[in-house]
């Protein structure tokens, strides 16, 4: 009696278990993962943070390391920020790695292998970006590139090199490069978000030779001004920007943030600089990769991973 009394509840339970999986399906939850391709003969590296709501096609934000730097180093640099704020809007967050640690930016040296190699990092990216989107449906007028220092540099490259894959760029503590800006800008008009510091010491607000410690021969950029000015007019945008100064949230790390916005620019295109006053060779907001005498400040006042993220929302390729 006791026997069969057990084995109806056994089954009543397992009725009741089945009962519940088929009336309330495990949640989706974001995936974030290591991957590789081989592109132009060579091994490539990735990781990617996908959202866990994949109805729709997704955006794609390409986050680029600086040089020396890995794609799970600019994760942490970033705080994770970039993957928090996919989750809750919906993008899919790629974070490649350069061969050995930089990008073939176009900035016109041989010091890294990536350049002396000529490394077609351009064709890596597209390739990436393609990847993807056979594994998670994507949005292929809403591919944006950020990234710091070397990675900066390479988003420029890509929004020249491949302006009918890129609806945005936002580079962070650097200006174009000479060799860039003899291009004359992207062929088509293409939003831009810049977030440089003042008192960068290792790429000058003013423009000249890239000075890192210890090394020299690794390129030259424009002044701030002059990336902004060449932007603006490629993309149609009014001659002056309209100048307004974002909140001091935290006085003590010695930095303002100045927003200067021109707009309204062609094919509904921004082109806006965060001027970091006071800033060094940092990401806003993120880690301070090196003790403030190398990099200098890293200001508080901005979070660049949610600033670039609504920067991006507003744009798509037309």
């Amino acid at each position: 009696m006791k026997r069969s009394h057990g084995r109806r509840l056994h089954l009543l339970g397992a009725l009741v278990a089945a009962a519940v999986a088929t009336a309330a399906p495990a949640a989706p939850v974001a995936e974030s993962r290591a991957g590789a391709l081989s592109v132009g003969g060579y091994e490539r590296t990735y990781r990617v943070h996908v959202p866990p709501v994949t109805e729709r096609p997704l955006p794609v934000v390409l986050v680029l390391h600086g040089g020396g730097g890995t794609g799970a180093g600019m994760e942490r640099l970033t705080r994770g920020g970039f993957n928090r704020l996919a989750d809750r809007w919906g993008f899919v967050v790629l974070y490649p790695d350069g061969l050995d640690r930089h990008w073939n930016d176009g900035r016109g040296v041989t010091t890294y292998r990536a350049h002396r190699e000529n490394v077609d990092d351009v064709a890596f990216l597209v390739a990436l970006v393609d990847e993807i989107g056979r594994r998670t449906p994507i949005d292929r007028t809403r591919v944006y590139a950020t990234g710091i220092s070397n990675g900066g540099l390479m988003s420029f490259r890509l929004a020249i090199a491949a302006a009918d894959r890129v609806a945005a760029i936002a580079p962070v503590a650097i200006s174009m490069s000479e060799p860039l800006a003899r291009t004359g800008g992207p062929p088509r008009p293409t939003s831009m978000l810049l977030i440089p510091g003042t008192e960068d010491p290792l790429v000058p607000w003013e423009g000249g030779e890239i000075g890192l410690p210890g090394r020299r021969g690794v390129g030259r950029v424009i002044s701030v001004a002059e990336t902004m000015r060449l932007w603006a007019a490629r993309s149609g945008c009014p001659a002056a920007p309209v100048v307004t100064y974002e909140p001091d949230r935290d006085p003590a790390d010695d930095t303002r943030v100045r927003r200067e916005r021109y707009a309204p620019c062609r094919e509904g295109t921004e082109v806006v600089l965060y001027a970091v006053e006071g800033g060094g060779h940092t990401w806003p907001g993120g880690v301070p990769y090196l003790p403030e005498r190398i990099i200098g400040r890293t200001s508080r006042d901005l979070d660049a991973s949610a600033v670039i993220w609504s920067f991006f929302s507003r744009q798509a390729r037309r």
